[in-house]
């Protein structure tokens, strides 16, 4: 991701050990606050504040540990055997994540307060296995139809989305599970795992299955009562939620980020671009593949409201909270809405 001025070095960058050496390098000599040559227990305490609160007594037994002469500082090749030190990995997560800064959108700079990057928030533990669940189910649903014989009914059947059997509610969320084809099984955890775990490792497991599960919801309540003679299977509308939750995530964290205005194109026009061609195969030239469409659309609403009220917004400001109601307000009179048109629909709109 583009940032107006030279790309530091990372610690994956090509080359050999001298390029790694020098990516930690940097990172030294930015924390060397009187630029002695040396860092202090002081100026390492300041620099492990930026990921998260390190109890004093941490700090100052991994300085001990790690000045090998007992000099009082850490000199360079020191503080390079600290940061690839097993012991001291998870206190430095920051400073070896690549992956994820190319992935997820960050912070400017806020003054005295240093770097306060919204990727910096990104967290291995608690691990990101909201997706992977679902993904292995999903996986598990589609092999066990693969391996069921003629003439016996598959797990997918009292999975699948009927509009005729909407008195088994488990239906509205089940057929997530269900992929019509191999490539529609790819492509969705393709989706879901490339955009939700990096999500998940900012915000958490749990509140990006919410959005991901709301977005499902959303895609067979509206469906039900726009298309009522489509059946539905994949996980397109909790996919298409994943999908604009960065979105909501960017318009939450506005300020505190990198060229929001160019990821938010970015994000758009995938999802913009996507929708329109199925309408225009649908609407203009006929296709009619029993996809549903509704439900992709109402997948991707309800990932923006319930992104913009479930996601961590990290420097709320008094229009964000504003928005934070807004989106509240809206997904739950649109939800209400379609609940209750689902159940008079046999009764009063097919009439």
């Amino acid at each position: 991701m583009a940032t107006g001025r030279n790309e530091p070095l990372t610690p994956e960058s090509p080359g050999t050990v001298e390029a790694k050496n020098a990516y930690f390098k940097s990172i030294y000599e930015k924390f060397d606050k009187n630029h002695n040559g040396t860092l202090e227990e002081e100026e390492l305490r300041e620099m492990l504040k930026h990921d998260g609160e390190v109890q004093d007594k941490i700090v100052q037994n991994m300085f001990l540990d790690s000045d090998k002469n007992q000099d009082g500082h850490l000199n360079h090749d020191e503080f390079i055997a600290m940061v690839q030190n097993e012991k001291f990995r998870d206190k430095f997560d920051k400073y070896i994540n690549v992956y994820i800064k190319h992935v997820l959108p960050r912070r400017r700079k806020k003054g005295k307060y240093g770097d306060a990057h919204y990727e910096e928030q990104y967290k291995c533990w608690p691990l990101p296995f909201g997706m992977v669940l679902i993904s292995i189910l999903q996986i598990t649903c589609f092999v066990a139809d693969q391996y069921t014989e003629k003439g016996q009914e598959s797990i997918s059947a009292h999975l699948i989305y009927d509009p005729t059997r909407k008195t088994e509610m488990w239906r509205y969320i089940t057929y997530m599970f269900v992929h019509i084809g191999l490539e529609h099984l790819t492509v969705n955890l393709c989706v879901q795992l490339l955009l939700g775990i990096p999500l998940e490792m900012v915000h958490k497991w749990w509140r990006v299955v919410l959005v991901y599960l709301a977005g499902v919801l959303a895609g067979s309540l509206c469906s039900s009562v726009t298309d009522p003679d489509v059946n539905l299977a994949g996980g397109s509308g909790g996919v298409y939620a994943i999908l604009t939750a960065h979105i909501a995530t960017i318009l939450m964290n506005w300020r505190e980020m990198s060229f929001p205005c160019i990821q938010l194109f970015i994000y758009l026009t995938v999802i913009v671009g996507d929708l329109a061609m199925s309408v225009y195969q649908r609407c203009w030239l006929r296709r009619s593949n029993g996809v549903g469409y509704v439900a992709h659309l109402a997948g991707a609403l309800a990932g923006v409201l319930v992104g913009i009220w479930v996601l961590k917004n990290f420097r709320p400001t008094k229009k964000e909270t504003y928005l934070w109601w807004v989106a509240v307000f809206t997904f739950s009179v649109l939800m209400g809405a379609m609940v209750v048109l689902n159940f008079v629909y046999d009764t009063w709109l097919r009439k």
